[in-house]
């Protein structure tokens, strides 16, 4: 990897400043946001939104039975290929730093088209997500203040918790801010704090366990069985792009976004792993998780472990883990969100572009990052089978929106782009962005194998039928609203002039000979 030699290097905050806001005046905007964000800030907005503990404590129990304890080494697996894709959004990121993410790069990188339908996959995965984290929260707050866990008590606290959220996010950057490097704090320590607790009085099983499987496999091929499991890790690594995903309130944000993509991957990673392996090496009894006597070896382990009070107390860290997730997902709602409203890309870009003076946060933007959840979640009241079919296209959306992104830097740069940012991969671009879109599509084709199947089809394949119904409708959108057209903002300049030349002859003279026919 290489850095740009035009770097900034050291310098004054005025002259960061300075030069960020001219960077961005290049690509066409003048931002709003103030550049409030420290790099372990923005750090600590990807971690918290790739949350460890929320991922891990949330699949263990279905991972651990699929597969048994080797199940742990999808973490490093996946690790290793999302590392990819953080390296190639690192150098996007770094020539384009506009608030948004994968909105503003694909447009920069492809067009005005496949940039909404990139930006309509996340923004939907995003606002399905965040109902996803508050309700998978909802049973843990009713447990830490001792109310009976229903559908009622669920819904009820996993509002509170995204009202919270959205109180943070309306606070403003700074705010937004020191609540995303406490929620690391809280995180981190917690993790280590009941992982090594665990380790030294709660352990079972040495090292060796993490290669047997316990005949979790069945009938199947143990492949078949770990790449079920597998999805514990693809669940896991995601987050890193909300780093870049607030590019207008970091400063030197081509030097210091990408850095905070890669802490993301390399410490969330660790932590994954670590928390997961304290678990593995905890439970007493393996084999009654995988034959299914053991439904909530998480909840087993913790009161074993810690007793009633601590038990609580462990959920109390789990529950800011939740939260610091749910406020991390919604501020790259809310600026995905802004960043459509200020291209004028989608019904209701006058309320999306508005933008609090005072506060120096899309205030409307915000609104609908906590609304559309809260509708989600509500919607469970009269089908909890029908919010885990919407919830289905969560991790699956965010995956498809990252990949879109991976196929239009590697078709920008077999078309001759050459990444001018302040982070560049140098000749290892190629390779890696290759790498990363093949590693990124066996991901979603995990996702979508059949693995139930004495179930309906529609249920057999739901990640995949949710898929395809919200890109169905996005073109439908599309093809009634046209959007995508209404903005004149700068597309496909990542194409070299001499390249798009060439193409806009070659098409008319294409017209040209349809016309004499």
């Amino acid at each position: 990897m290489q850095e740009n030699p035009n770097k900034i290097i050291g310098g004054s905050a005025s002259e960061h400043h300075d030069s960020d806001a001219a960077h961005l005046a290049s690509l066409g905007y003048e931002s709003e946001f103030r550049r409030d964000m420290s790099p372990w800030a923005n750090f600590s907005l990807g971690f918290t939104y790739l949350s460890p503990v929320v991922g891990v404590y949330s699949l263990f129990a279905y991972a651990l039975a699929q597969a048994g304890p080797p199940m742990i080494w999808s973490f490093v697996i996946v690790g290793l290929g999302q590392l990819l894709v953080a390296l190639v959004f690192s150098e996007i990121v770094a020539q384009y730093p506009v608030a948004g993410g994968v909105y503003p790069w694909a447009r920069r990188l492809w067009g005005r088209k496949y940039a909404w339908m990139t930006g309509w996959v996340y923004l939907i995965a995003l606002l399905v997500t965040i109902a996803s984290v508050v309700y998978g929260a909802g049973p843990y707050l009713a447990q830490v203040l001792g109310f009976e866990v229903s559908v009622n008590s669920t819904i009820i606290f996993s509002v509170v918790i995204l009202a919270l959220s959205t109180i943070i996010n309306f606070l403003g950057t700074k705010v937004l801010a020191t609540a995303a490097v406490i929620g690391f704090a809280a995180e981190i320590i917690g993790a280590l704090v009941v992982g090594f607790w665990l380790l030294i009085t709660h352990r079972y099983h040495g090292l060796g366990v993490l290669f047997d499987s316990f005949g979790a496999q069945g009938s199947h091929s143990y492949l078949y069985a770990f790449a079920a499991a597998g999805l514990i890790g693809i669940y896991q690594y995601y987050g890193f792009e909300a780093c870049g995903d607030v590019a207008e309130e970091v400063p030197n944000p081509g030097v210091l976004i990408p850095k905070a993509m890669r802490r993301t991957i390399y410490i969330g990673g660790a932590a994954a792993t670590f928390v997961c392996l304290a678990l593995v090496l905890s439970v007493a009894d393996i084999p009654a998780v995988i034959a299914g006597k053991d439904i909530t070896p998480v909840d087993t382990l913790l009161n074993d472990a810690f007793g009633t009070v601590g038990a609580k107390i462990v959920l109390g860290i789990v529950l800011i883990s939740f939260l610091s997730c749910a406020m991390s997902l919604q501020a790259a709602a809310s600026r995905l969100a802004y960043a459509y409203g200020r291209d004028d890309m989608i019904v209701g870009s006058r309320l999306l572009k508005k933008f609090s003076a005072a506060r120096h946060i899309p205030p409307y933007a915000l609104l609908l990052a906590a609304i559309a959840p809260a509708i989600i979640v509500l919607g469970s009241k009269v089908s909890t089978d029908a919010l885990t079919k919407v919830i289905s296209f969560a991790a699956f959306g965010i995956y498809l929106a990252f990949q879109m992104v991976v196929l239009a830097a590697l078709r920008a740069r077999l078309k001759g782009w050459k990444p001018s940012g302040k982070y560049q991969l140098g000749k290892w671009g190629l390779p890696v962005n290759i790498c990363a879109l093949v590693y990124g599509i066996i991901a979603m084709i995990n996702m979508c194998w059949p693995r139930t199947p004495d179930a309906a089809w529609y249920d057999n394949y739901i990640v995949l039928v949710s898929g395809v119904i919200v890109v169905v409708t996005g073109l439908l959108y599309m093809m009634i609203h046209r959007s995508y057209g209404h903005s004149d903002m700068p597309y496909n300049d990542a194409i070299p002039e001499k390249y798009r030349s060439v193409h806009a002859l070659n098409n008319l003279d294409l017209q040209a000979d349809s016309t004499k026919q």
